[in-house]
């Protein structure tokens, strides 16, 4: 039997990722921080609220996410486990951290945003997307204002962030490695690399990892460079395609949504991210020497962004992108930690 290929399923995603690549060469030309994100994840984002027939590329995302896998684990060297004692206090923080962020946004979001308890707990905890919509649904919460919120968080944390960085800071933000080593890509190196994004993803689904097909190919990746088996990345053009296709997926996730619901959800959203990123700003301020780190990276370790966003701000910057990841991590896990249990007893003591 032949092999039929549905092309009208294939081309408003296909539209969409036009659409991304146009905006990502636009915010490229004009030297916008993290073009290949920002840029696609504003154009269609603007696309879908003016209802252009666009679909998102998600099912693209399984196969992108592990080369930001592998090129986040390329940035670990044999120096980074030794250093995580000396993370203890920092890892510890967010812990704090998460409290207080608790304590100024969810009420935010409730007396503000007129959201019930359970919505605004799930909308304003910085956890995972998936995560947190998941758990928030089951729990009673808006899924819909629950996704919108999050896509929200995301998109204004990493804008406001990477401008403070590239615009005050002076930094620059590509979204790919500013320095590289030099080291041509060989047939040995590329199947390596090749066989931590499969390998790693599948071992990240294996122990239930969270983000497994980040996580399994960043913790693979960081192995074979640190024991010196390659110290290549993947192909920049490659790089680029994966965050172009993030970035158009986050974009398109407000497909549908009525634009009074967005404009409200964003702006409700965008106070709550300004407060929660004072706070990480105050956090890296007071406790960067204590954590005997510097105020941009504890900052980014504690910001309210993606794992995934995050690192590779991390990355662009050479900062040192195993510290960020695994706070990043550690929070989100802390977060679904609690959100079944704690949030929701608050909520039932306000008495909803």
């Amino acid at each position: 039997m032949p092999l039929s290929i549905d092309a009208s399923k294939l081309l408003r995603p296909g539209l969409t990722l036009v659409v991304g690549t146009i905006g990502g060469t636009t915010a490229y030309l004009m030297k916008m921080p993290l073009p290949w994100m920002l840029g696609p994840m504003v154009f269609v984002f603007a696309a879908v609220m003016f209802k252009a027939p666009l679909e998102s590329p998600g099912k693209l995302r399984p196969y992108v996410i592990p080369v930001i896998g592998v090129m986040l684990g390329s940035g670990f060297d044999t120096d980074t486990f030794g250093h995580l004692a000396r993370w203890g206090l920092s890892l510890a923080g967010l812990s704090l951290y998460l409290a207080c962020a608790a304590a100024l946004v969810v009420p935010f979001y409730i007396k503000i945003g007129k959201l019930d308890p359970i919505t605004a707990f799930f909308s304003a905890m910085p956890g995972g997307l998936s995560e947190m919509t998941v758990i928030g649904s089951a729990m009673g919460g808006d899924e819909k204002r629950i996704i919108l919120a999050h896509a929200g968080r995301i998109l204004i944390s990493i804008a406001l962030i990477a401008f403070w960085f590239r615009i005050v800071l002076g930094y620059e933000v590509t979204g790919t490695s500013p320095t590289g080593n030099g080291e041509i890509l060989t047939l040995k190196a590329a199947v390596i690399l090749l066989g931590c994004a499969v390998a790693g993803t599948l071992i990240g689904e294996k122990l239930k990892l969270p983000a497994p097909g980040l996580l399994g190919p960043l913790l693979l990746s960081a192995a074979v460079h640190m024991t010196g088996l390659t110290h290549s990345q993947p192909p920049a053009l490659l790089i680029i395609a994966a965050q172009i296709i993030l970035g158009a997926t986050m974009g398109s996730r407000f497909r549908g949504a009525e634009g009074k619901l967005v404009a409200q959800t964003l702006l409700l959203t965008f106070g709550g991210t300004v407060i929660t990123l004072a706070l990480s700003l105050i956090f890296a301020l007071v406790f960067h020497g204590l954590f005997a780190q510097s105020v941009e990276q504890v900052l980014l370790a504690y910001a309210p962004g993606g794992l995934t966003e995050m690192s590779l701000v991390a990355l662009a910057m050479n900062a040192e992108v195993a510290y960020i990841s695994i706070h990043h991590l550690v929070r989100i896990v802390l977060i679904i930690a609690i959100a079944p249990t704690v949030l929701t007893k608050i909520a039932s003591r306000i008495g909803y």
